[in-house]
């Protein structure tokens, strides 16, 4: 379940034109939002995680190289989004 939850996190951000899924619509939106979006969307879903492991049993702890690998996996995880929206659909145009 996680995983299906990062992967629509990660996409989402390429996916719609409104700020946060809720605020204003913007034409095209900047690919400053987008990532901004991207990053909060990756903290939340580490908080829903970290939340959920802690829900099943004791919390491990978790050093610096478990976010780097964490955050890298998605950036990968968003990588079809993106290209979708940039590479597919022409720069958000």
């Amino acid at each position: 379940m996680m995983v299906v939850v990062a992967v629509l996190a990660a996409n989402l951000p390429f996916l719609n034109e409104r700020l946060f899924l809720a605020g204003p619509r913007f034409a095209p939106k900047s690919v400053w939002w987008r990532l901004l979006e991207l990053v909060v969307y990756a903290g939340l879903t580490f908080a829903l995680g970290s939340t959920m492991e802690a829900a099943i049993g004791q919390r491990a702890p978790q050093g610096w190289e478990f976010y780097a690998a964490g955050g890298c996996l998605f950036l990968t995880l968003a990588f079809p989004g993106f290209v979708w929206r940039y590479l597919r659909r022409g720069g958000g145009q």
